[in-house]
Protein backbone atom coordinates (compact mmCIF):
# COMPACT_ATOMS: atom_id res chain seq x y z
CA UNK A 1 0.00 0.00 0.00
CA UNK A 2 1.21 3.81 -0.94
CA UNK A 3 2.15 5.82 2.19
CA UNK A 4 2.43 8.59 -0.54
CA UNK A 5 0.97 11.94 0.36
CA UNK A 6 -1.45 13.55 -1.42
CA UNK A 7 -2.19 17.20 -1.74
CA UNK A 8 -6.53 17.82 -1.90
CA UNK A 9 -5.98 20.81 -3.60
CA UNK A 10 -4.77 19.47 -6.95
CA UNK A 11 -7.44 18.56 -9.66
CA UNK A 12 -8.19 15.06 -11.01
CA UNK A 13 -6.37 15.66 -14.31
CA UNK A 14 -2.39 15.36 -13.46
CA UNK A 15 -1.12 16.37 -16.80
CA UNK A 16 -0.30 20.06 -17.04
CA UNK A 17 -2.19 21.82 -20.07
CA UNK A 18 0.71 21.19 -22.23
CA UNK A 19 0.11 17.68 -22.10
CA UNK A 20 -3.00 17.46 -22.54
CA UNK A 21 -3.79 16.43 -26.17
CA UNK A 22 -4.67 18.42 -28.54
CA UNK A 23 -7.59 18.60 -31.22
CA UNK A 24 -4.78 17.49 -33.94
CA UNK A 25 -3.55 14.86 -32.04
CA UNK A 26 -7.31 12.99 -31.29
CA UNK A 27 -7.93 13.31 -35.25
CA UNK A 28 -4.67 12.08 -35.73
CA UNK A 29 -5.84 9.11 -33.40
CA UNK A 30 -9.26 8.56 -34.82
CA UNK A 31 -7.91 8.42 -38.41
CA UNK A 32 -4.73 6.19 -37.34
CA UNK A 33 -8.18 3.87 -35.79
CA UNK A 34 -10.19 4.02 -39.13
CA UNK A 35 -7.03 2.99 -40.84
CA UNK A 36 -6.50 0.41 -38.87
CA UNK A 37 -10.43 -1.05 -39.20
CA UNK A 38 -10.03 -0.55 -42.71
CA UNK A 39 -7.11 -3.37 -42.65
CA UNK A 40 -8.52 -5.49 -40.74
CA UNK A 41 -12.04 -5.67 -42.93
CA UNK A 42 -10.46 -5.68 -45.92
CA UNK A 43 -7.78 -8.31 -44.53
CA UNK A 44 -10.46 -10.26 -43.68
CA UNK A 45 -12.51 -10.16 -47.05
CA UNK A 46 -9.37 -11.53 -48.50
CA UNK A 47 -8.04 -14.25 -46.11
CA UNK A 48 -11.89 -15.43 -45.97
CA UNK A 49 -12.26 -15.69 -49.98
CA UNK A 50 -8.58 -16.89 -50.81
CA UNK A 51 -6.73 -17.52 -48.23
CA UNK A 52 -3.76 -16.18 -46.07
CA UNK A 53 -1.20 -18.01 -48.13
CA UNK A 54 -2.71 -16.67 -51.24
CA UNK A 55 -3.32 -13.32 -49.89
CA UNK A 56 -0.25 -11.01 -50.82
CA UNK A 57 0.75 -7.51 -49.33
CA UNK A 58 0.25 -6.06 -52.72
CA UNK A 59 -3.36 -7.33 -52.46
CA UNK A 60 -4.54 -5.92 -49.37
CA UNK A 61 -2.78 -2.36 -50.14
CA UNK A 62 -4.66 -2.28 -53.08
CA UNK A 63 -7.83 -3.18 -51.49
CA UNK A 64 -7.76 -0.71 -48.85
CA UNK A 65 -6.03 2.28 -50.80
CA UNK A 66 -3.31 2.67 -48.03
CA UNK A 67 0.58 2.60 -48.53
CA UNK A 68 2.74 0.08 -46.96
CA UNK A 69 3.49 2.57 -44.53
CA UNK A 70 0.76 2.69 -43.12
CA UNK A 71 0.36 -1.17 -42.97
CA UNK A 72 3.37 -1.55 -40.79
CA UNK A 73 2.43 1.69 -38.62
CA UNK A 74 -0.35 -0.89 -37.45
CA UNK A 75 0.93 -4.15 -37.42
CA UNK A 76 4.48 -5.67 -37.95
CA UNK A 77 3.68 -8.34 -40.45
CA UNK A 78 1.33 -10.15 -42.64
CA UNK A 79 1.08 -12.88 -39.72
CA UNK A 80 0.28 -9.72 -37.42
CA UNK A 81 -2.42 -8.32 -39.16
CA UNK A 82 -3.88 -12.37 -39.55
CA UNK A 83 -4.26 -12.08 -35.66
CA UNK A 84 -6.31 -9.27 -35.95
CA UNK A 85 -8.21 -10.60 -38.80
CA UNK A 86 -8.77 -14.03 -35.95
CA UNK A 87 -9.97 -11.74 -33.30
CA UNK A 88 -12.61 -10.02 -35.04
CA UNK A 89 -14.01 -13.25 -36.69
CA UNK A 90 -14.21 -14.44 -33.03
CA UNK A 91 -15.71 -11.52 -31.85
CA UNK A 92 -18.72 -11.87 -34.53
CA UNK A 93 -18.82 -15.66 -33.53
CA UNK A 94 -18.78 -15.25 -29.70
CA UNK A 95 -22.28 -12.94 -30.52
CA UNK A 96 -23.55 -15.50 -32.74
CA UNK A 97 -23.27 -17.91 -29.40
CA UNK A 98 -24.34 -15.39 -26.99
CA UNK A 99 -27.57 -14.80 -28.89
CA UNK A 100 -28.52 -18.01 -29.08
CA UNK A 101 -28.17 -18.79 -25.96
CA UNK A 102 -29.94 -16.13 -24.74
CA UNK A 103 -32.98 -17.49 -26.04
CA UNK A 104 -33.00 -20.49 -23.75
CA UNK A 105 -33.85 -21.29 -20.76
CA UNK A 106 -31.52 -24.04 -18.52
CA UNK A 107 -27.45 -23.52 -18.84
CA UNK A 108 -27.86 -27.16 -20.42
CA UNK A 109 -30.27 -25.32 -23.39
CA UNK A 110 -27.85 -22.94 -23.87
CA UNK A 111 -24.69 -24.64 -23.76
CA UNK A 112 -26.74 -27.13 -26.76
CA UNK A 113 -27.43 -23.75 -28.39
CA UNK A 114 -24.55 -21.74 -27.93
CA UNK A 115 -22.54 -24.79 -29.80
CA UNK A 116 -24.75 -25.49 -32.67
CA UNK A 117 -24.57 -21.14 -33.44
CA UNK A 118 -20.63 -21.52 -33.10
CA UNK A 119 -20.93 -24.74 -35.33
CA UNK A 120 -23.66 -23.46 -38.04
CA UNK A 121 -21.23 -19.69 -37.99
CA UNK A 122 -17.70 -21.60 -37.97
CA UNK A 123 -19.05 -23.78 -41.06
CA UNK A 124 -19.41 -21.17 -43.52
CA UNK A 125 -16.43 -20.92 -45.94
CA UNK A 126 -15.15 -17.66 -44.79
CA UNK A 127 -14.70 -18.05 -41.07
CA UNK A 128 -13.58 -21.62 -41.84
CA UNK A 129 -10.94 -21.08 -43.99
CA UNK A 130 -9.87 -18.39 -41.22
CA UNK A 131 -10.26 -20.16 -37.84
CA UNK A 132 -9.75 -23.64 -39.06
CA UNK A 133 -7.63 -24.02 -42.03
CA UNK A 134 -5.59 -21.54 -41.94
CA UNK A 135 -5.72 -20.39 -37.87
CA UNK A 136 -3.80 -23.57 -36.46
CA UNK A 137 -1.34 -23.69 -39.66
CA UNK A 138 0.01 -20.46 -39.92
CA UNK A 139 0.15 -19.04 -35.76
CA UNK A 140 2.01 -21.08 -33.24
CA UNK A 141 0.09 -23.47 -31.25
CA UNK A 142 0.20 -21.42 -28.20
CA UNK A 143 -0.86 -18.52 -29.51
CA UNK A 144 -3.80 -20.34 -31.54
CA UNK A 145 -4.76 -21.57 -27.80
CA UNK A 146 -4.82 -18.34 -26.30
CA UNK A 147 -7.58 -16.95 -29.10
CA UNK A 148 -9.84 -20.02 -28.57
CA UNK A 149 -9.51 -19.38 -24.95
CA UNK A 150 -10.71 -15.40 -24.94
CA UNK A 151 -13.63 -16.45 -26.65
CA UNK A 152 -15.28 -19.01 -27.33
CA UNK A 153 -13.36 -20.81 -24.81
CA UNK A 154 -14.45 -19.04 -21.87
CA UNK A 155 -17.91 -18.92 -22.78
CA UNK A 156 -18.25 -22.47 -23.07
CA UNK A 157 -16.75 -22.72 -19.45
CA UNK A 158 -18.60 -20.12 -17.93
CA UNK A 159 -21.80 -22.27 -18.90
CA UNK A 160 -20.00 -25.65 -18.03
CA UNK A 161 -19.36 -24.29 -14.46
CA UNK A 162 -23.09 -23.51 -13.85
CA UNK A 163 -24.16 -26.92 -14.71
CA UNK A 164 -21.77 -28.57 -13.33
CA UNK A 165 -20.77 -27.19 -10.11
CA UNK A 166 -23.10 -24.58 -9.34
CA UNK A 167 -21.66 -24.83 -5.32
CA UNK A 168 -17.80 -24.90 -6.56
CA UNK A 169 -17.94 -28.58 -5.71
CA UNK A 170 -15.51 -29.23 -8.83
CA UNK A 171 -11.61 -27.90 -9.06
CA UNK A 172 -10.61 -25.71 -11.80
CA UNK A 173 -9.16 -28.62 -13.31
CA UNK A 174 -12.06 -30.60 -13.70
CA UNK A 175 -14.21 -27.69 -14.68
CA UNK A 176 -11.41 -27.11 -17.59
CA UNK A 177 -10.76 -30.81 -18.78
CA UNK A 178 -14.78 -30.82 -19.45
CA UNK A 179 -14.47 -27.79 -21.16
CA UNK A 180 -11.69 -29.38 -23.10
CA UNK A 181 -13.45 -32.54 -23.89
CA UNK A 182 -16.35 -30.18 -25.61
CA UNK A 183 -14.90 -27.68 -27.12
CA UNK A 184 -12.89 -30.55 -29.05
CA UNK A 185 -16.31 -32.42 -29.78
CA UNK A 186 -17.90 -28.95 -31.28
CA UNK A 187 -14.37 -27.87 -33.30
CA UNK A 188 -14.47 -31.40 -35.16
CA UNK A 189 -18.26 -31.18 -35.64
CA UNK A 190 -17.66 -28.31 -37.02
CA UNK A 191 -14.48 -29.65 -39.58
CA UNK A 192 -16.96 -32.76 -39.92
CA UNK A 193 -20.05 -30.58 -41.27
CA UNK A 194 -18.17 -28.31 -43.49
CA UNK A 195 -17.31 -31.29 -45.10
CA UNK A 196 -20.95 -32.66 -45.31
CA UNK A 197 -22.68 -29.70 -47.20
CA UNK A 198 -26.35 -29.38 -46.69
CA UNK A 199 -26.45 -29.73 -50.36
CA UNK A 200 -25.34 -32.73 -50.59
CA UNK A 201 -26.15 -34.28 -47.03
CA UNK A 202 -29.31 -32.17 -46.22
CA UNK A 203 -29.18 -34.40 -43.12
CA UNK A 204 -25.73 -33.86 -42.01
CA UNK A 205 -26.64 -30.80 -39.40
CA UNK A 206 -29.57 -32.81 -38.04
CA UNK A 207 -26.73 -35.72 -37.04
CA UNK A 208 -23.88 -33.13 -36.03
CA UNK A 209 -26.94 -31.85 -33.38
CA UNK A 210 -27.80 -35.16 -31.99
CA UNK A 211 -24.06 -36.09 -31.54
CA UNK A 212 -23.24 -33.04 -29.80
CA UNK A 213 -26.14 -34.00 -27.61
CA UNK A 214 -24.93 -36.69 -27.09
CA UNK A 215 -21.47 -35.56 -26.22
CA UNK A 216 -22.74 -33.22 -23.61
CA UNK A 217 -24.82 -35.45 -21.88
CA UNK A 218 -22.56 -38.10 -21.82
CA UNK A 219 -20.28 -34.64 -19.83
CA UNK A 220 -22.73 -33.72 -18.31
CA UNK A 221 -23.69 -36.94 -16.21
CA UNK A 222 -22.54 -35.87 -13.07
CA UNK A 223 -24.60 -32.49 -12.95
CA UNK A 224 -26.68 -31.98 -10.09
CA UNK A 225 -30.82 -31.19 -11.71
CA UNK A 226 -29.36 -30.41 -15.08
Amino acid sequence: MSTKKTNPEAGTNSLSPSLQPTPVANRRLAQGALSRTRLIAAARALFEKDGYANTSTEALLLATGLTRGALYHHFRDKKDLFVAVCEAVHIDLSSAIEKAADTQGSPRQQLIAGAMAWIDAISQPGPRQVLLIDGPSVLRAETWARLDERHGYQQLRTVLSEILSPEGELSGLEIDASTSAINGAINELAQWLARHPADAFPDARDAAMAALRRVCNSVLTSSQGA
